[in-house]
């Protein structure tokens, strides 16, 4: 099967892709040409045809799962890979008329933040996603679970502890934290929406007090990206790290010196979105993809080969990730904080600038 995969790596690339693909569609497969399998709940499936696909998924991710659903639907698949943002200003863009058919990944809140360009769609399959997660707004599928994690570096820590967010506040611990910036990192942002939420509330005083507390221990050392905060510890520039489940885990599975300690105060886990574009020229096979990252075999897969979490109840998970059942879960209110997250930035920067100043 000839594979059409693209990666854009540059917005320039970007760019040039929208040129090229600006003179035309995809066709949508004629339904007799259309092949047919079972589904796993015995249901027929129609498969056959093309699909497009934006993502700003990992490799991981993406090598685990479309290769599988081609051979296993005999569809040919298009990928185009780009950011987050890349990808939704391209599809703002194409909105009279859309090259692609699903975006494969990306932020609840984003994809909330822009319903116009999402077609309404449940897969069936949601009924066995963890209530937390289930698709309730009614265009907008959780597939993969993320959660906010402190990364340790065990040649580091001596005999500091550090069980959650109120052990980042010891004094000994002055200048060794990492972070990203919470204005401009997604996961930065989530973790202070979760220490919100863990100590308090987003609107409790209380709360804004830690993270002002904490920040002036982090002693104004903000590292440029998410990644440099989990490799930072990693090479044991700092001992302990504000970071995200997926790279730590995978550190640990590598066999890096780290350790992942989930906050006993509480941890959120933020749903990974799919979305079927409004109008998508293959919305047989769009509706057939997410079906299929929802079924017990691929969420399997992830949970079993990866170091994504899956979303779905009872799914496997491997040896080296925590189970849910041992790791205290707080839910976060993601419409509340989607719609104020402008008032949460800029609240962390007053305190932020205000820290710096003095």
């Amino acid at each position: 099967m000839k594979k059409k995969w693209m990666v854009l790596l540059l917005a320039a690339a970007m760019t040039a892709g929208l040129a090229a693909c600006g003179g035309g569609g995809t066709e949508t497969a004629d339904s007799g040409d259309a092949q047919t399998e079972e589904a796993s709940d015995g249901e027929e499936a129609v498969g056959g045809g093309e699909l497009v696909i934006y993502s700003p998924n990992s490799e991981g991710l993406i090598n685990a799962t479309i290769p599988l659903f081609e051979e296993k639907y005999g569809v040919d698949v298009e990928l185009i890979q780009a950011g987050t943002g890349e990808l939704v200003k391209r599809i703002q863009s194409e909105q009279n008329d859309p090259y692609a058919d699903v975006l494969f990944g990306g932020s609840w809140s984003t994809m909330n933040d822009n319903e116009e360009l999402w077609e309404p769609y449940v897969s069936p399959n949601d009924e066995n996603v963890i209530d937390a997660y289930k698709n309730t707004c009614g265009f907008i599928t959780g597939n993969v679970l993320d959660g906010s994690v402190l990364i340790v570096n065990t040649d580091l820590i001596g005999d500091i502890e550090i069980n959650g967010y109120e052990d980042l506040l010891n004094p000994e611990l002055k200048g060794k934290i990492a972070t990203a910036d919470p204005a401009n990192s997604s996961s930065a942002f989530a973790h202070l929406t979760n220490m919100l939420l863990a100590m308090g509330g987003y609107e409790d005083e209380g709360a804004w007090q830690y993270v002002r507390d904490l920040f002036e221990n982090i002693d104004g050392k903000i590292c440029e990206s998410s990644s440099s905060v989990y490799k930072g510890v990693a090479d044991g520039e700092y001992v302990v790290g504000l970071s995200y489940e997926d790279p730590c885990a995978q550190l640990v599975k590598d066999g890096a010196p780290v350790e992942i300690v989930y906050m006993e105060e509480g941890t959120v886990f933020l749903p990974a979105s799919a979305t079927i574009i409004k109008n998508a020229k293959n919305m047989d096979n769009a509706k057939l993809f997410i079906d299929f990252i929802l079924s017990e075999e691929v969420q399997n897969i992830w949970g079993s080969t990866l170091t994504n979490r899956p979303v779905l109840k009872d799914a496997a998970t491997s040896e080296f990730m925590t189970p849910m059942s041992d790791i205290y879960v707080i839910e976060e209110d993601i419409p509340y904080v989607s719609s104020h997250k402008q008032e949460l930035v800029d609240r962390y920067t007053e305190i932020f600038t205000d820290l710096q100043s003095r």
